[in-house]
């Protein structure tokens, strides 16, 4: 069993593979957040750590590799990866990681046990991510993140509308595992309105999906 986030100040060590590591004693997530994103903006590197000493928590942000690690050394120890689509993602993830640590980053993204699979093809993340999504409870959890990150409700309350407004090229991996889901719950896809943008996902309402939905709301 991973040991618990410990609340109050936590030691911290920002690394950015050049030899000067800044070790940093901060109680608040705020406080730390402004403190590395000075550390994080100072430097031109392909890899930034973020250490909890005491949790045994790190945090790895490759931007030269498109990838955010996690790893919890505690108990088994357990690593996940996650690929990042857009720059902005960096940051979030770190204040979410000074927030509450290793778990914070829970519904940040599709997370692999297998640093491998992230360097597979947007649709085969997708797919495989799915796939890995056995029990009900969890499918519908994982389908409320997706619509969370960039869906609305359609004004008749009828549909779910997912991606509003991107086009089809855009989040290739969030969108396979999405088809994937609505397949496993056997949700109802719709056809989406002729004025809709091409890589809108319809799907009708479901009282299991209303319930998960409004916590995100």
């Amino acid at each position: 069993m991973a040991r618990p986030y410990h609340p109050g100040p936590k030691q911290f060590v920002f690394g950015a593979g050049d030899g000067n590591d800044q070790q940093v004693l901060l109680s608040d997530p705020q406080e730390a957040y402004v403190a590395f994103s000075e550390f994080f903006r100072g430097r031109d590197a392909d890899t930034y750590t973020v250490e909890d000493v005491r949790a045994g928590q790190r945090l790895v942000l490759m931007p030269g590799q498109g990838v955010i690690s996690r790893i919890d050394a505690g108990g088994q120890g357990r690593s996940e990866h996650l690929k990042v689509d857009r720059a902005n993602r960096y940051m979030p993830s770190a204040m979410l990681f000074f927030e509450n640590g290793y778990p914070g980053l829970d519904h940040f993204g599709q997370w692999f046990s297998d640093r491998a699979d992230v360097d597979a093809s947007p649709e085969t993340r997708g797919t495989t991510r799915a796939a890995a999504i056995t029990t009900e409870a969890a499918a519908i959890a994982e389908v409320a993140r997706i619509w969370a990150d960039s869906g609305i409700v359609d004004p008749s309350d009828q549909y779910y509308v997912f991606f509003d407004s991107h086009d089809v090229g855009d989040d290739r991996a969030e969108r396979a595992e999405l088809l994937g889901l609505i397949e496993f719950l056997g949700l109802e896809r719709v056809d989406a309105p002729a004025e809709a943008a091409d890589g809108e996902v319809w799907v009708r309402t479901d009282s299991r999906l209303d319930v998960e939905c409004e916590r995100w709301s």
